[in-house]
């Protein structure tokens, strides 16, 4: 093994001690007896790190223990290490690898690296990554270290570098993190900028309830340790009329016969969900009137948007005539039959993906009941070959929300503001792109697909597109897609022609709601 074939390939040739030290080191780790067993074991470790697999796992890990910052900082470390070791470090120094003749066969890769020896990529990835963690999560990094390490001697034991290629990498690697580290003192939480809210409006007001009429839906939130809806509710509002939902009851019907009352109500309520609150803010929107909303329901996802977080908060609301207008969407089926949209609405595997990782969350935390849901759906799931505004694509789920919803995943968390007077469409396609994509970009949403999408055997184009659109209609070309809205779900699409059309209602609901 002939120190010499270190300057062959060299712009910037290594001093000869170090060259004669690659040399006896090199010598040195050949001439042990390892076994087939540990040989194989550094094979593996070595193919595993290849392009970044192994520490994009590995972050993928991190973000499903809550730790997404240290994960970016891993990756974002990692990036500029590589960067730095195959533009800079290769051109400048580079360097012939040991020859094939002087490693033992069992030690051998399956494909032999041809570029430039100098530094080791694989190193500078594994001491960038692990550096990059440490600085976010020291225990973590103490912990990575000794993987980091040994990515490093596997390039030595399998032959692909020289001594000095893996401490190159290793100084390069650190030194990215740390430079990174100077450049972004710290990965800051993103926060909502606006409140959620919309142009206030004056609206009846009452603290008796007099001419308020709630359909109170008992089975909304069961369990969470509430007072019965109803007896709280005559209490309150003594000369409101309460209706209890029962097996067999129509909101529409209820509805309809207390306004062919002889004192029909000026006010339309709900305690509940969103679903039943979305059946009430329908009639609302049909007979001009406003919408008084209690969250009874277990996410209140409207509610808490409209800044209603207790009765109370929509009781003062109420007293005061505090409210705002805000946008809704009507949802068209194919045979022309219309329902109004509060917050989202999906066809596709998200309902499913949303109910899957509600199981598991409270026991599991968020981030890992999301990849596991993720994983489950898309493994059993097939993609729906459907029409979005005339054009044939294959997806997994398309989602579509009332306003901008954050952040930008397939499955987003938070509406910030009521008034945007967009819809919000997230595509999470299928067609040309392995599982895995759909599962990382599920869970995870658009930016760990743009970094899972860099490894070789997952490239392609990506998985989620986020857009914003007034209407949108996406049309089966096979089976049903089956639908949802504001947590309500069906597997049969009504009307023979499998078609949804949404379209943004700007500030068409008056609801009830206290100043920001």
């Amino acid at each position: 093994m002939a120190a010499s074939r270190r300057r062959a390939r060299s712009r910037i040739p290594l001093p000869a001690r170090i060259r004669r030290l690659d040399a006896q080191v090199a010598a040195r780790v050949n001439e042990r007896t390892t076994g087939p067993a540990v040989d194989g074991f550094w094979r593996g470790l070595t193919r595993a790190a290849n392009h970044g697999k192994l520490w994009f796992a590995v972050a993928a890990v991190l973000v499903a223990l809550g730790r997404p910052r240290a994960a970016a900082r891993g990756l974002a470390s990692l990036g500029l290490a590589s960067l730095v070791a195959n533009l800079v470090g290769k051109r400048l120094v580079g360097g012939e690898r040991p020859a094939l003749t002087s490693i033992p066969v069992s030690r051998r890769l399956q494909r032999t690296p041809t570029s430039p020896s100098f530094p080791s990529g694989h190193t500078a990835s594994a001491a960038a990554f692990a550096t990059g963690v440490a600085l976010e999560w020291p225990a973590a990094g103490a912990a990575l270290a000794p993987l980091a390490a040994g990515v490093g001697y596997s390039r030595l034991h399998t032959g692909a570098h020289w001594l000095s290629d893996v401490a190159g990498g290793a100084a390069i690697g650190a030194g990215a993190a740390l430079a990174l580290k100077a450049a972004v003192p710290a990965l800051k939480r993103t926060v909502p900028r606006d409140p959620p809210t919309a142009r206030m409006v004056d609206l009846p007001a009452t603290d008796t309830g007099e001419g308020v009429f709630v359909v109170v839906n008992p089975g909304s939130g069961r369990g969470l340790g509430r007072p019965e809806a109803g007896p709280l509710l005559r209490e309150k509002l003594p000369q409101a009329r309460i209706h209890e939902l029962q097996d067999g009851d129509d909101i529409a019907e209820l509805i309809g016969r207390e306004l062919r009352s002889e004192r029909p109500p000026t006010v339309l309520g709900a305690y509940g969900g969103d679903g039943t609150v979305s059946a009430v803010a329908q009639q609302a929107l049909a007979e001009d009137l406003p919408l008084l909303v209690f969250p009874g329901g277990t996410f209140n996802h409207f509610a808490k948007a409209a800044l209603l977080d207790s009765v109370d908060a929509t009781l003062s609301a109420l007293a005061a005539g505090h409210g705002r207008e805000v946008d809704v969407a009507d949802l068209q089926f194919g045979d022309g039959h219309e329902v109004t949209v509060l917050n989202t609405a999906s066809v596709g595997l998200y309902p499913s993906f949303v109910e899957e990782r509600e199981k598991h969350e409270k026991r599991l935390g968020k981030p890992i009941a999301a990849l596991l849901a993720a994983i489950r759906v898309i493994r059993r799931g097939d993609p729906l070959q459907v029409r979005i505004d005339g054009e044939r694509r294959a997806v997994w789920s398309v989602f579509v929300g009332v306003d901008r919803y954050y952040p930008v995943a397939v499955a987003p968390i938070e509406r910030r503001r009521l008034d945007d007077h967009l819809l919000d469409v997230r595509v999470l396609f299928a067609g040309g792109r392995p599982r895995t994509r759909g599962a990382v970009a599920l869970a995870f949403g658009g930016r760990a697909d743009a970094l899972v999408a860099r490894l070789p055997f997952l490239q392609g184009p990506p998985a989620l597109d986020a857009r914003t659109v007034e209407e949108i209609t996406i049309e089966a070309d096979g089976d049903d897609p089956g639908y949802a809205h504001d947590g309500e779900a069906s597997t049969e699409t009504p009307g023979e022609l499998k078609r949804l059309t949404l379209r943004m209602r700007a500030s068409a609901l008056r609801v009830y709601s206290p100043p920001a």
